[in-house]
């Protein structure tokens, strides 16, 4: 329940989940509590505790049952043939979703509100550590820049999953007291903006440097300018999904977007990651298929694809066919190469996704500026595609709807299995249009509330339980 004071991870696990990144000197606290911390706000517990975060924005993500896994197979564009368990099928794609189950149904719920209250936790520190001396005022506004953009992105995966639902968003309140109230999806936005708009004020008063390392994911963007560059994406994304067009290329034009007519594969793929590793006690990429029969492409993901699309050429491979063991009606010769290692990254934003996103943009804003919509849709075309460009007069020529299409189609082929197509079509109310392999399978538009959560409060909510 959201309402459940959760401490801070083990420090241990922080050290190692950084993913690789430089050497860290990490005592060993035998997992001390807020109280212990508050009493003891040193650089080493508040800046381990800051880690904690990273650990846990990643928790849940690349597992085989993870965000990404489960999105796309919801959105059509993976499969899990798991012989050992047919909930792959029977519940993601054929059954409701059951709330009970915080494998399939009641999943991204848990590890998003610990990493919130992580969060919570460490903003809570900080007022004991700026008492006690140990960081200087620019530090500890980088702490808090990065704390509030954290917990924003963990408050979009929530949203992400539960849809209209909406969820709780008063979690800082005391452990023992009433269970925060679920809002609306509207309030749940608006608080994620508020986060990374307070978040943004406090990485630009946060100096040269954080106090912390924030490990190989972040690399390219590990000081407090070039964070504040990833919380401006991070913004633009969200302002999308509003609906709020203007403000998103703002946000777009404060980021690390980076348009260059040359620019090539390895500049759109700059951005932030989730790091894994195969140290002791570190996690590996659940997505890696060494088989290639278990984590595997769905069929339409090749089917659809524009001829000579090089995204497909450099995500898809061909594999031996390879049929669901639960309903016997799903079958795909696809495999992916896209997460290749257990050390593979997992992006959470991109530079050919924020491209995109002002494509979207200014396709929502129409008139003029859906024209210049057309610049961005060719650069990612290709350079991603390496497809032609869409002529002026041919993309002037296509209606609303169309010009949609074409902007969709290149968020999906060049996010692929990145957790996007899903919410993506949910979005534009367009989820009738995904495929359904055999007559009883459906396509689910939102997670329940976990039974817990549900069970908590009287009475339940009106819908999600």
């Amino acid at each position: 329940m959201t309402r459940t004071r959760l401490a801070y991870l083990a420090p241990l696990a922080v050290a190692l989940a950084l993913g690789g990144c430089e050497t860290l000197t990490v005592p060993d606290f035998n997992n001390p509590g807020l109280d212990d911390v508050l009493s003891n706000p040193s650089r080493t517990n508040v800046n381990t505790l800051a880690q904690g975060l990273l650990i846990g924005a990643r928790a849940g993500m690349s597992a085989k049952n993870g965000y990404v896994s489960e999105t796309g197979i919801i959105g059509r564009e993976s499969y899990n043939f798991d012989v050992a368990d047919p909930r792959f099928i029977t519940e993601l794609l054929r059954d409701p979703l059951n709330g009970g189950n915080g494998a399939f149904g009641g999943n991204h719920w848990v590890n998003r509100y610990a990493n919130i209250r992580n969060a919570n936790n460490l903003l809570e520190v900080l007022d004991a550590a700026a008492a006690a001396g140990s960081f200087t005022a620019e530090e500890l506004d980088g702490l808090r820049g990065f704390a509030k953009t954290m917990q924003a992105l963990d408050f979009l995966l929530v949203v992400n999953t539960r849809d209209d639902y909406g969820a709780p968003i008063a979690v800082g309140g005391a452990p023992t007291g009433e269970p925060a109230p679920i809002v609306s999806k509207a309030e749940v936005f608006n608080h994620i903006v508020s986060l990374l708009d307070e978040a943004d004020g406090h990485l630009q008063s946060a100096g040269a440097s954080f106090s912390f390392a924030l490990g190989t994911g972040f690399s390219d963007f590990d000081t407090p300018a070039t964070f504040q560059e990833f919380n401006r994406g991070l913004k633009a994304r969200v302002d999308v999904y509003m609906g709020n067009f203007t403000d998103a290329l703002t946000a777009l034009g404060q980021s690390f977007l980076d348009d260059s007519p040359t620019i090539e594969l390895n500049g759109l793929n700059v951005g932030v990651y989730h790091a894994y590793g195969q140290g002791a006690g570190d996690v590996g990429n659940g997505l890696f298929d060494p088989s290639n029969l278990v984590i595997v492409a769905h069929a339409s993901v090749a089917s659809d694809a524009q001829s000579g699309d090089e995204r497909l050429a450099r995500k898809v491979i061909d594999i031996p066919e390879v049929q669901d063991q639960a309903s016997q009606g799903a079958s795909t010769d696809k495999g992916f190469s896209i997460y290749t290692s257990l050390e593979a990254q997992v992006p959470i934003v991109r530079n050919e996704e924020l491209i995109l996103l002002r494509a979207e943009a200014n396709l929502g804003l129409g008139g003029a500026a859906a024209d210049a919509a057309l610049t961005d849709i060719n650069l990612i075309r290709q350079r991603s595609g390496g497809l032609a460009p869409i002529g002026f007069g041919a993309w002037q020529a296509l209606t609303p709807d169309e010009q949609l299409d074409e902007l969709l189609y290149n968020k999906r082929y060049s996010l692929l299995f990145e957790g996007h197509r899903w919410i993506d079509m949910r979005r534009y109310d367009m989820l009738d249009e995904l495929p359904l392999d055999v007559p009883q399978f459906v396509v689910h538009d939102k997670f329940p509330f976990p039974v817990r959560e549900c069970d908590a409060r009287v009475p339940p909510p009106s819908q999600g339980c």
